[in-house]
Order: structure tokens, then sequence, then C-alpha cells
């Protein structure tokens, strides 16, 4: 599966807690990542500075589901599904 043109839940729901240019602290669940072109692409796409779970994460239906609204819902269940515990 490819990603959706014009998508770009992966790079706003998640949480990531790496560094990314921009963002040294990484960046919480439902903020977009200040790499995110306005068109929804990513500047850092294939670039070594990209954050290693951006590279791994990969396009799956169950995970993206049918429209964009729909991987937002999915990504932000998942986001706090997998929430540590306090």
């Amino acid at each position: 599966m490819n990603c959706r043109t014009g998508c770009a839940a992966c790079c706003i729901a998640p949480s990531i807690t790496s560094a990314i240019p921009g963002m040294p602290n990484g960046k919480p669940a439902g903020v977009p990542c200040v790499q995110l072109r306005a068109d929804l692409t990513c500047r850092l796409f294939g670039l070594p500075e990209r954050p290693a779970f951006c590279g791994t994460l990969q396009p799956r239906e169950d995970m993206c589901g049918t429209t964009r609204e729909e991987a937002m819902e999915i990504l932000e269940r998942l986001e706090v599904d997998t929430r540590p515990m306090p």
C-alpha cells in the first residue's frame, strides 16, 4: 500500500519521542511535525535526518483506513492504546 496523497495523518496523530530537526524533543501526539509542508508532504522524506520512527512506519489498510479522517481516528486511537501507563 502507498501513502494517500494529501493525508499526513502519520505526521500529525502519533507522538514521536526522538529528535526531529526543528523539534529537538520530538513532538506530542496531535501536533503537526514542523517538517510537514503545506501540501502535506515531508521535507525530510528520504533524508538521513528523518526520524527512525517515520522511516519504519509503513502504510497499511488497518492503519490508514479508506480516508484521511479514518486514518486520523485510527492513529489517534492507537496512540492512546499504546501510551505507557503512569
